[in-house]
Formats: C-alpha cells, structure tokens, sequence
C-alpha cells in the first residue's frame, strides 16, 4: 500500500495507477533498476571500469542512492526556452549556484546543466554531486526561431571540469537528425573513453508527426522507436517524455511497424505505454528516465507524483525534473523533488 501522501496526491485517480495489473509485456521479462544494476546490466558490455564506476556514482547519490533508481534535477532552459522565461518566475536560479545547490538540497542523483552553468561553479560542487553537462541546446534567440541542437562545447572540456556525465539531445525525425546522430554517436563515444556516462533525450521533432489536428510526437511507437535509436546509440540512460497517445506510425503512414504494438504489446493504460517505452531500452538494460515537463502551477505536485507513479510501475528507472522544481520557491521546490523521490523508496508502489 503505498504511503498516504502519494495516495492523497493521486486523488481519485489513485487505484487506477496504483493498483492496475499490465498484461502486455510481463514484468518477468524486464531488468528493472536495483541495487546490482551494474553487475546485471553493464558487467558482461563494453563500457570500461571508469565509465561503470560513472553510472554507479549517478545511482550511489542522493535519496536514491543504492535503489536503482534515479532523481536528476535539469536546468538548461535557460538556452532551450531563454533565460527570462524560465527565470523570471524564481530570479534568483539566474545564479548557477543556487541551481546546484537546489539539486544537493532536493536529495538528486545528479544536477544536469550547461557547460556556463556547471564550469562556473565546478571546482566547489563536482565532488559534491555528481555533474552531468548537456553538450548540446537548441539555441532560441535567433529570428525566425529555429529547432536545431548544436554543440556547445567539448567532451573533454566536460571531462576537466569534473564532470560524472554528458547529456545530449536529438531532434528524430527532423531534416537535421542525420547529423546529429554523428555528432552525439561521435560525443558518447569519446566520454565513453574518458570514463564518462552519457544519457540521450531522445526527442522527436517534424511537423508531420501532426496529423489531423492530433500531435503524436509523444506517441508511444514514436518515442519507442526514438529510444530503440538512442540506445543503439550506446546511451547509458535515456530520456524521454511521457507518452500522451499511441498509433503515431498509423496516422503518419510512414517506417514501419506491426500490428502486435498495438493489439498486444500496449493498450490505452499510461502504464503500458510507458512500459512499451521502456522495452524499446533494451527491456529496461538501458534505464528510462521520464522528463516532468513544464510547471503549470498549482497541479505541479500532483502531475510529478503522477508521472513518477507511472515511470516506475512501467519499469522506468526515475524522474528527471526541472521546472516544476526551480520556477519555485527553493523550499518547495524541494519538496516536490523529495515528494518525487519518496515515490521510489516506496516499496508499496510495486512494478505493475
């Protein structure tokens, strides 16, 4: 049973997450996080000793520590939806360190930001949590707006400042993803050799991926499909958002797909499509990490608990959220990152 809070929070939607049963693809069948996700996942792959010791102090910080599982705080809207946008609600994470200290205070795994945000403060707080540093943004100043991430930095420059991981996101199904898939295939595998872990937002972007007035770049067979990408990818985790419908190959009418995605291996329950998401991991040897999504205010707690309760009952190996966090006061803020996190150390809320 979980703990009263959470069931408080769910409201009247609380046995539909907490007590559903999937019956599409069986929990037997995944590698679900836990203490030994090294030794279960990694051990027999190629990453070398540096890179496991990596992912292991990601998954050895914080409230979480020694779970599986994973709360990683992430503030580079500062590029990706511009500075005053993101805060102007809170001014004072205009200051890197606060960023970081909000992380450190909120119990994270890890803080995840740019190469300005980190460096600057990075001689003080790499040895205090773990650093991931996102190499690439989509830069959001120049007019007409456009949709292309591009590297800001170095893989090495990441590796100086002391940093534990680099995150990179790629646009599928846009005109540039060719290229991004070099450069972050290029990126992984050189912070893979620096003994780096590395994690993927595997975003989809293409206008055509709405149809009929019903956007599907959340779909679940998309980003599934986007994951299956990230992961051949070598990503050691991946990121994505939560699934809001599924059938996006049948309304594009474009790839391929079968009709067992649909008739078996998901069905309309959030939990099964994020499960289907985490499937396309490699059935979860690559841990899903579900993004929280925009602040809207009052519902924020409510949808965060939500989206946990989901991820990890899908088989998802933790929540990485931002906005809801820092477009707040800092004490609140952490305990929406706490609230978030008690949803993993809670042994009543089992895999569905």
């Amino acid at each position: 049973m979980a703990n009263k809070k959470i069931v408080d929070l769910l409201g009247s939607e609380a046995e539909y997450y907490l007590d559903y049963t999937s019956n599409t693809i069986a929990k037997e069948a995944l590698h679900l996080p836990c203490a030994n996700t090294i030794e279960n996942s990694w051990m027999g792959s190629n990453r070398n000793i540096q890179t496991l010791k990596s992912i292991q102090a990601l998954m050895g910080n914080g409230r979480l520590a020694g779970t599986g599982y994973v709360s990683i705080l992430p503030v580079d809207q500062g590029i990706e939806h511009s500075a005053g946008a993101s805060f102007a609600p809170n001014p004072i994470y205009f200051d890197p360190e606060n960023i970081v200290k909000l992380a450190i205070e909120g119990g994270c795994n890890s803080v995840c930001s740019t190469f300005g945000v980190l460096g600057s403060v990075a001689r003080k707080y790499a040895h205090k949590i773990p650093m991931m540093v996102k190499i690439n943004h989509n830069e959001f100043l120049s007019y007409p707006n456009r949709y292309d991430q591009k590297m800001f930095g170095t893989i090495k420059d990441a590796w100086n400042m002391g940093a534990t991981a680099v995150g990179a996101t790629i646009y599928f199904g846009s005109a540039e993803s060719d290229r991004q898939i070099v450069e972050v295939a290029k990126a992984f595998e050189y912070a893979h050799e620096l003994g780096m872990a590395t994690v993927l937002w595997c975003y989809l972007r293409n206008n055509a991926f709405k149809v009929d007035g019903v956007d599907y770049h959340a779909a679940a067979d998309l980003t599934a499909q986007a994951n299956h990408l990230g992961v051949t990818i070598q990503a050691d985790i991946i990121k994505q958002k939560l699934p809001t419908n599924n059938c996006g190959y049948l309304a594009t009418k474009h790839g391929k797909t079968h009709k067992d995605v649909y008739d078996k291996l998901t069905t309309d329950h959030p939990i099964d499509l994020c499960r289907y998401q985490v499937a396309n991991c490699y059935m979860g040897r690559v841990g899903l990490i579900n993004s929280g999504g925009e602040s809207k205010g009052a519902t924020d707690l409510q949808e965060a608990v939500t989206t946990a309760v989901i991820n990890k009952r899908a088989g998802g190996m933790g929540l990485i959220s931002g906005r809801k966090a820092f477009q707040k006061d800092m004490k609140v803020g952490i305990e929406l990152l706490n609230t978030i996190q008690d949803v993993y150390l809670d042994a009543g809320i089992t895999i569905a």
